[in-house]
């Protein structure tokens, strides 16, 4: 991933879901598409040290699901219209099933993947149009194409961290 052409001071906690105290001293900003394999590869590593800080309340997460105009992820855009922006605690169980089932929506039709979400996985439709069109022009403005991208102070990176690593960059963000 290229990140030279990232504008990571654009980038703002306002819009996402919000996982974590918001007085929390870092936060810890990831734009994801619900489809991209290589996010869900991001959320499965990165959980268990994200959870642990988030409830010591050193971070807070700020989840920005990204709709991409790319065939391949316009089915996690659907995804994204039933995520819960005012319940960030259960939208994120909600995020890690959607993960967790999406060898078997990723390859249905759009509105097939919307009859999954209603029926499979019980989700009702969100209104999170005014926060997706938020982060589109967010994501735009800090020239994010990829996705994961995450955000943490200065440091921008993609799935390609280990545990071990997120800990001690945010062991290291926590110090300063």
């Amino acid at each position: 991933m290229d990140i030279s052409q990232i504008k990571a001071e654009v980038v703002t906690p306002e819009v996402g879901i919000h996982v974590g105290e918001a007085s929390a001293p870092v936060k810890v900003m990831s734009f994801v598409n619900l489809r991209c394999p290589f996010c869900r590869e991001w959320n499965e590593k990165s959980q268990d040290v994200l959870t642990e800080y988030i409830q010591a309340g050193k971070i807070e997460l700020i989840i920005k699901p990204f709709d991409k105009e790319k065939e391949s992820l316009q089915r996690g855009n659907v995804t994204h219209r039933y995520l819960n922006y005012s319940k960030p605690v259960e939208t994120r169980e909600t995020i890690n099933k959607i993960y967790s089932t999406q060898d078997e929506w990723g390859s249905l039709s759009l509105s097939e993947v919307a009859t999954y979400m209603e029926t499979k996985l019980g989700l009702t439709e969100q209104d999170n149009k005014a926060a997706s069109e938020k982060i589109i022009a967010e994501a735009n403005a800090a020239n994010v194409v990829f996705v994961p991208t995450v955000i943490v102070g200065e440091h921008i990176f993609d799935e390609h961290i280990s545990p071990e690593e997120l800990r001690a960059l945010l062991d290291g963000e926590l110090a300063k």
